[in-house]
């Protein structure tokens, strides 16, 4: 008999690629037929994740930024389409910060009998199964293991043999878009990110480009459609710009067969490691690294963890001239990726960071 399951994380990709192996623990439960409702940014993850057989997409006013406004015809929308599908039950993935209750508001009124969700606040009829964060659930978690442990509660577990590492669906063949780079080893440089606070300053992501490739490791420099300039900037003569020229899957094949991804705290870094590629992550502490860092994969973390943002969410950094982050030099970059084994050091390479 098949068991209809709804995976809810209403984010952009790189949480939604975090929240794969409580996916995959739902989807290993017997007869079990799981759905991920997500937000527009996170579809495409979505679509890559093992364990979903379909995507539902909505833009939810209390995740989404900017918001969309809230309206009774969106709401009933929504709602009409949960009720088609018939659900048995739902489980709410959030992150430390985010409630889960407007979610299961809107999930009760589409007539899913059972919700289960971490939420600090009374739940009232909203959740059928309540963990307490700092009681049933450690504040300082990996946003993996987070979401492993409410689809746990909900009696979702890992099937044997499934380490719960990130993984995606297996990536599509990449070698005309890497040219004369197809076969030959290469870093991968992502300068973009989400939120001006989590962004490296583009002068040094040139630069790491231009050391990388003296130190015989070339860059393929990566981002989305609407970072063509910065990307072209970034790659020089020296890289490989591929910005603007990929979809998600695409990147996730670049990034397979990389030795290792320069990046921000953004979706690359997640897909990176759902592929093993080491990271080399340039962190803004405006969110904690414990729970954001590249899970589960060689990885160093770069950035002042102590700065003034620290813990702030900021998503433009309200410290001048941005120094957690810019302080950061090209040359110490190289050198976290020669510490990776990904450019030949003097030393053996070292992992660093690995959970």
């Amino acid at each position: 008999m098949t068991r209809r399951v709804l995976v809810v994380r209403l984010d952009g990709a790189g949480d939604v690629v975090l929240a794969g192996p409580a996916v995959r623990a739902a989807a290993a439960a017997p007869g079990a037929e799981v759905t991920l409702l997500c937000g527009p940014d996170g579809a495409a993850a979505g679509r890559l994740l093992p364990g979903v057989r379909r995507v539902l997409v909505w833009s939810s006013p209390w995740v989404i930024a900017p918001a969309p406004p809230v309206t009774a015809a969106d709401v009933d929308d929504i709602v009409a389409r949960l009720a088609a599908q018939t659900f048995d039950e739902a489980v709410v993935l959030t992150s430390f910060h985010q409630s889960p209750l407007p979610t299961a508001l809107l999930l009760r009124l589409a007539g899913i009998p059972r919700i289960t969700g971490a939420s600090v606040d009374y739940p009232g009829s909203l959740l059928d199964v309540r963990l307490r964060p700092g009681e049933d659930l450690h504040e300082d978690l990996p946003e993996p293991d987070r979401a492993l442990a409410i689809a746990a509660a909900a009696g979702f577990d890992l099937p044997p043999g499934d380490d719960g590492r990130l993984a995606v669906r297996r990536p599509p063949a990449v070698g005309p878009l890497l040219g004369p780079l197809s076969g030959r080893p290469y870093a991968v440089v992502h300068p973009g990110a989400a939120v001006p606070a989590r962004r490296w300053p583009a002068q040094h992501h040139r630069r790491t480009v231009r050391l990388l490739a003296r130190a015989g490791l070339p860059a393929v420099v990566t981002g989305g459609a609407g970072e063509r300039e910065l990307t072209a900037a970034v790659a020089g003569d020296d890289g490989l710009d591929l910005g603007g020229r990929t979809d998600l899957a695409q990147l996730t094949g670049v990034l397979a067969g990389a030795s290792a991804l320069v990046v921000g705290n953004t979706g690359a870094a997640h897909l990176a490691a759902a592929v093993g590629t080491p990271v080399v992550s340039l962190f803004a502490p405006v969110v904690p690294a414990v729970r954001w860092r590249p899970y589960g994969v060689p990885h160093v973390l770069l950035g002042d963890q102590h700065a003034p943002c620290r813990d702030s969410r900021a998503r433009i950094c309200p410290v001048p001239g941005h120094p957690c982050l810019a302080r950061i030099t090209p040359e110490q970059v190289l050198g976290a990726v020669r510490r990776l084994g990904a450019v030949p050091a003097d030393e053996g390479p070292v992992k660093e960071g690995t959970p």
